[in-house]
């Protein structure tokens, strides 16, 4: 009942020919708004995914680390064990240590990071080569795949540099003096590869044989900084996560993606919002307006809530109409925004209409990722400002029932 006024009041001529501008102006700006919210979130959705992506293709889906200090020791029975859980796809055991890169004048400190066969096939990095093929070398020979950003740091190309590099570590010492001799390694090495995956890891990491760097920083036998762990399934993450806390105990920490990469997830979970509070400054905007078209259309109707107070309309039923007005323009404004967002989003993902600028990005687009919690959330958002925004008309409206009758 209270729809069907408010439907004849917004199709229905009025005196002042400025209110239809002021009600279509509202709807508009609802409609501009909804659209950029649902598109900006689905942009971000899209980009979200692409880094998340690649961030996975260097973690591994769990990782075993020491609760405290940099080395865990790691017994064959506990490996055992750990080869014995049904949903582990594959492990590879992990000493990392940052380590200064030399090519005559050219230098770069990285994170070497000593892997086992098996890293292969735990990691995206041996399908993220850039140039060379996928060699470690051996502990007595070892090799390098450097990060692409390291490469150019040291003026190399990893798979065609006939020079060897020179690397140094610091080694393990049971003195608390530094002894220049004996506590830095000097070593040599080749590099055979080059991996371009993110960012972060291509200006910062090297891998090599586990061997090698346990040598140089003169490791024991079961010492490691971490073992990294492929899944066969991603969804029981939390069950063998479970399952390997009474393995290792207290002393070892078992951490998923997210935990791994908790900075990077709260860093744009924190953006997410700030969009989202930023472009909803336009549907404020689009309040704005609805309040002005309501005010005028309750002095426009006075005549009208005269008549429904003597038929028997009270303050509520009145206020209803107008607050049903209000949520009609923003039915109709929010419903034809994310009818064009959703238009606009398959388009750009079916075509690719609008391009990235610049070349140096792995697409040439702006991926785009619809997702439904995005439109209830844009849904919820334009229905909670227009009952804000109608809530003041709508009360001068039930209160114009007093006015008229003292008169």
């Amino acid at each position: 009942m209270h729809f069907l006024f408010a439907w004849r009041y917004f199709k229905a001529k009025k005196s002042t020919n400025v209110i239809n501008i002021i009600a279509w102006i509202s709807i508009v700006a609802i409609i501009i708004g909804t659209t950029a919210l649902i598109l900006v979130l689905s942009v971000f959705n899209g980009f979200e995914g692409l880094v998340k992506s690649l961030y996975s293709s260097f973690y591994t889906d769990l990782r075993i680390s020491p609760a405290s200090g940099k080395i865990i020791t790691i017994t064959p029975e506990q490996l055992q064990k750990l080869k014995g859980l049904s949903g582990i796809k594959n492990y590879s055991l992990v000493v990392e240590e940052k380590a200064l890169v030399k090519n005559g004048d050219y230098q770069s400190v990285i994170y070497l990071k000593g892997v086992d066969e098996n890293y292969r096939y735990v990691s995206g990095v041996a399908d993220n080569l850039v140039n060379g093929e996928y060699d470690l070398g051996s502990e007595e020979v070892p090799k390098l795949i450097l990060g692409a950003g390291v490469e150019g740091a040291l003026g190399i190309q990893a798979d065609r540099n006939i020079f060897t590099l020179k690397i140094h570590l610091p080694r393990k010492t049971d003195t608390e003096q530094f002894d220049e001799l004996n506590g830095i390694s000097n070593d040599t090495i080749r590099s055979s590869a080059a991996f371009r995956i993110q960012q972060d890891f291509d200006n910062k990491y090297g891998i090599t044989n586990i061997g090698f760097v346990k040598k140089s920083l003169r490791l024991g036998e079961n010492d490691y900084t971490a073992v990294e762990i492929a899944l066969k399934d991603p969804a029981t993450t939390n069950e063998i996560k479970k399952a390997l806390k009474p393995i290792f105990g207290d002393a070892y920490l078992v951490q998923n993606k997210y935990e791994q990469n908790r900075s990077l997830y709260a860093v744009m979970n924190m953006e997410r919002w700030v969009i989202y509070g930023v472009l909803c400054l336009i549907l404020v905007v689009a309040a704005f307006n609805m309040i002005g078209a309501l005010t005028m259309l309750v002095l426009e109707k006075q005549k009208d809530i005269s008549v429904l107070h003597a038929l028997g309309g009270n303050k509520k039923f009145i206020q209803r109409i107008f607050l049903c007005e209000g949520m009609l323009l923003a039915l109709l404004g929010g419903g034809i925004g994310m009818l064009l967002a959703l238009l606009i989003a398959w388009l750009q993902m079916q075509f690719h209409l609008i391009p990235l600028a610049g070349g140096s990005f792995l697409i040439d687009y702006f991926p785009v990722k619809l997702r439904l919690m995005d439109f209830l959330l844009v849904g919820a958002t334009v229905f909670v400002i227009a009952l804000i925004a109608s809530w003041l008309p709508s009360k001068k409206a039930a209160a114009q029932e007093f006015s008229l009758r003292s008169e």
